[in-house]
């Protein structure tokens, strides 16, 4: 390796400790020659850079964790040497606990988006919309970054950005770093995950990838759909979802519905658009299909050298989803409402990538643009009873869901001799618009002496059935900066300081009509479907105007700004032993303040401010007992905010778990302290054994719970006074030739992938315990919560296994992939009603990959078939008798097929 390189190598090196994101990785670790996506084009000095990243500040070489021993023959002329290459493990060589999911170990999983991906690492499982979970902690206890980078969340109910809009193809690898280090940000409670863009090649190249997929509850089966616009299958609108001109100059007049003057059946009439309404019946829905291309070069320029990454694709998936949806009347759970509910979503995910690379000398400086557009396009119809009041309902909702993030970040790397400095800075902003939210409630009163008899009737009236329409927007802007210091004191001493400056904001607003009809209203009109029951003749006649029922929290505006400043010192006293000692201090505001849209204001939803400061210490010892046996101990302090959107008492649907949220102002910060210890035996080529075992005391934790109101099931937070995690992982990866056989296993290997977490979570509550709620303020703990139960989200049990055989001189990899997660609560019952359980369950998946010659040309061909077995999805509510399911749908079993071909 050239000295440059070297030099190259070791500016990244010093960087990684200071800050995360100012190394970006370059490829996969230690990954056989298989061929794996991005493997041929990327820099050769690939290994070196993701050590980099996350080994610290040692200017020593990384430990190798194999080495072929070198051999010596005797010649005519002299000795012939013959030396193994080495092969580093950076899970070793790190100075915290760390996981890598490389190219190649992404690649074999098959997966398309990184959240899949990242739950085959130990520990981690992944729920919701693309939330990972980190030894059973929540979304809010995880850090996500883009190169080292935080990013904002497009999500109303999260601050953290979900990680399944990442596809692979733009991912070169992830680090999850489990143990704290003052470089990160204090909301680190189980873990950080770093994602790492493809990287500036040296070599030109392009790639196109082409698939197509379906599952057996979906394709070449009937699902719902409404027309929308001509670029629906895009993920874009062409116009037709705009806000229409009446209610646009509703909105901007400041008025109320009720103020005179507001010309209700004008704006009436330009809500109801056929396009948007319309829902049909669609027979054999089509395959799922995905595109994408990737290029890159590298040239010249002056003394340096510029390189250049741009990458783009586009997929179109459906999905079917016939779900049971039931609530509780009682603590026995005889039911109170019981529905059957048909969802089609069709989701396009597009994105794009473009990345420059300089290096000039010794320093180096990088530009890296990611956009990222999640669609959501949804057809419901639901069918069921309300015992309560004895009618059945038919319930119609179509939907548009936008998600979109746009980043750019530079990171300016600088070596001065012994003195090194790191810039960062960027800009990130993402957005969710879901305008045209419909919802038609049709009611059949089951009662004998009522004229209407069999009819399903929409009055209007919100009573017996209703129509609404909701428009909401979300926008959150990210401005990040920050610089690092480094400097060895001495050959067993380097010292890194730096400061960090993060400001967040974000700006969410709903406004919900719901349509008015007056008393004379005639049931037979309110059997028609939507288009005509609101068409303008029957607006104007009945005289149907609108009622806002957002008028009270249309919009509200959240804050966070955080200074942050940070020591470390990496200490090596002796050989084998390194310390990594550290504390950053944080101070932050956090405000989340309802916005005043009317030009009378009016008292709406509370506001709350939130301002503290932390000296938040971490450290970590490791020990290396030759032979490939070291061992690790840790403790630290660290935090978990609240989100924005539990801070606000507004409520919000989500159409994913199909249920509503309430926020409270009253909550507090969680604070946290962590321990850990580990063992690890390193030996061969990429084989390893770990166990480790962890705890955590939380102060404050943030928990969901449920309560009704108005008969509709509404989730909402509150602090726990105390809770405690513990638990313990095992990791193993071992590599076996398989060349003793003979014939086609000559060449091949077996892998074994497996890992276990165990983790055990109990919430801590006694009498005289309080909590804070809103409306309600201070109240007994014990009403919302129970003592010993876990935390929400945590499975007692995490398995993931992965058995494949590979070929070690070409691309050729059969893998079969077992997981297993055991129960979980999702969220608390409340007045004595059980908690909401879900059953993720065990799930088997096979992905083949390999690569073949057409017309002297390679091309990849990757095979899928996912949830063989056939597990549905449960969460339900039991109390060990009685079981009532609350969001309950079967899942099917998956096949896809992709090919790739790269110039």
């Amino acid at each position: 390796m050239s000295t440059g390189k070297q030099l190259a190598g070791l500016l990244l090196l010093t960087t990684a400790l200071t800050f995360p994101g100012a190394a970006i990785a370059q490829g996969s670790v230690g990954a056989p020659n298989t061929g794996a996506e991005g493997s041929a084009p990327t820099d050769p000095n690939a290994d070196e850079n993701l050590v980099d990243q996350v080994q610290g500040v040692d200017n020593e070489p990384v430990e190798d964790t194999y080495e072929e021993p070198d051999i010596s023959i005797p010649g005519g002329g002299g000795d012939i040497i013959v030396t193994g290459r080495r092969i580093r493990d950076v899970t070793r060589s790190s100075t915290q606990v760390i996981s890598v999911l490389t190219n190649e170990q992404i690649a074999r999983t098959g997966e398309g988006d990184i959240a899949g991906a990242l739950g085959r690492v130990t520990g981690l499982s992944v729920q919701g919309n693309g939330f990972v979970y980190v030894r059973g902690l929540g979304d809010r206890y995880s850090l996500a970054l883009l190169n080292g980078l935080p990013l904002p969340s497009p999500q109303p109910l999260s601050r953290v950005v979900p990680l399944d809009i990442f596809p692979t193809n733009i991912v070169a690898s992830s680090l999850v770093q489990k143990t704290y280090s003052a470089n990160f940000p204090g909301e680190f409670g189980g873990g950080v995950i770093n994602l790492t863009t493809r990287a500036v090649p040296e070599e030109s190249f392009v790639k196109i990838s082409a698939g197509i997929s379906g599952d057996t509850e979906t394709t070449g089966g009937d699902g719902l759909a409404y027309y929308g616009s001509e670029l629906d299958f895009l993920g874009f609108d062409d116009g037709t979802r705009d806000v229409p001109p009446a209610l646009q100059a509703f909105l901007d007049s400041g008025a109320r519905m009720s103020d005179l003057g507001v010309d209700q059946q004008a704006i009436a009439k330009d809500l109801i658009n056929p396009q948007l309404v319309v829902m049909q019946k669609i027979p054999n829905l089509p395959p799922n299909w995905s595109a994408s291309i990737t290029a890159g070069t590298a040239f010249d320029v002056g003394d340096g050298r510029l390189g250049v990454i741009a990458t783009a694709s586009v997929s179109n998936k459906w999905r079917n989803r016939f779900v049971t949806q039931q609530t509780a009347a009682n603590v026995d759970l005889d039911l109170d409402t019981d529905f059957r509910n048909v969802l089609t979503d069709n989701r396009i995910l597009v994105n794009a990538l473009l990345g420059f690379g300089l290096e000039i000398g010794e320093h180096k400086f990088r530009w890296t643009n990611l956009y990222i557009r999640d669609t959501l396009k949804q057809s419901s119809l639901s069918v069921g009873e309300d015992f309560q009041d004895d009618r059945s309902k038919q319930i119609q909702d179509t939907a548009w869901y936008e998600r979109q993030l746009l980043d750019t970040q530079f990171v300016g790397e600088m070596e001065f001799g012994d003195f090194d400095v790191d810039l960062r800075a960027g800009y990130a902003q993402t957005q969710r618009e879901a305008p045209y939210e419909y919802q038609f409630e049709y009611v059949r009163t089951n009662n004998p002496n009522d004229p209407t008899g069999d009819l399903f009737l929409n009055v209007l009236d919100r009573q017996r059935g209703n129509a609404s329409v909701t428009f909401s927007e979300l926008k959150e802007d990210l401005y990040y900066g920050g610089i690092d210091f480094s400097y060895p004191l001495t050959d067993w001493l380097r010292a890194t300081v730096g400061y960090a400056y993060t400001d967040t904001s974000r700006y969410s607003e709903r406004r919900q009509f719901f349509f008015d009809a007056s008393t004379d209203f005639e049931d037979g009109v309110g059997s028609l479907m939507p288009l005509y029951l609101l068409g303008d003749a029957i607006i104007e006649y009945y005289d149907i105007g609108l009622i806002e029922t957002t008028q009270a929290d249309p919009a509200f505006q959240a804050d966070l700004e955080i200074h942050a400043g940070y020591g470390q010192v990496r200490i090596e006293p002796g050989s084998g032993i390194t310390v990594d000692l550290g504390v950053r201090y944080e101070d932050a505001k956090q405000s989340v303040d309802p916005v005043e849209v009317f030009a009378v204001p009016i008292n709406s939803a509370s506001s709350t401010q939130i301002a503290n400061d932390y000296f938040l210490p971490a450290g970590t010892l490791t020990v290396e007992f030759g032979d490939g046996f070291q061992a690790r101990l840790s403790g630290s302090k660290t935090i978990a905010r609240p989100q924005f959107r539990e801070l606000i008492f507004q409520t919000y649907y989500d159409p994913d778990t199909n249920r509503q949220f309430n926020g409270n102002p009253l909550l507090q910060d969680s604070e946290l302290i962590n321990g850990e210890a580990r063992i690890e035996y390193y030996w061969g080529s990429g084989q390893k054994f770990s166990l480790a075992g962890f705890y955590k005391d939380i102060d404050n934790p943030i928990e969901a719970y449920s309560s009704f109101s108005d008969n509709e099931r509404i989730t909402s937070f509150a602090n726990a006074p105390k809770a405690t995690l513990y638990g313990a992982e095992v990791d193993l990866q071992y590599n076996y030739d398989l060349y003793d056989w003979g014939g086609w296993f000559d060449t091949k290997r077996l892998v074994v992938v497996a890992n276990y977490t165990y983790t055990k979570s109990e919430i801590k509550v006694g009498d005289g315990d309080t909590t804070f709620v809103f409306p309600g303020g201070e109240r007994p703990a014990t009403d919302f919560f129970i003592d010993g139960v876990p935390l929400t989200g945590q499975s007692d049990h995490i398995v993931n296994l992965q058995l494949g055989v590979e070929d070690l001189d070409r691309l050729q990899q059969f893998t079969v992939l077992l997981s297993y997660a055991s129960k979980r609560v999702t969220s608390r019952g409340t007045s004595g009603l059980p908690d909401i359980i879900e059953n993720p369950g065990l799930r088997l998946d096979f992905v083949a990959r390999e690569e073949v010659n057409f017309m002297g040309q390679p091309i990849e061909l990757k095979f899928e078939a996912r949830n063989i077995t056939g597990r549905d999805h449960f969460e339900y509510q039991s109390n060990g008798t009685t079981r009532i399911e609350i969001n309950s749908y079967d899942v099917g079993t998956s096949f896809s097929a992709s090919a790739s071909i790269e110039f």
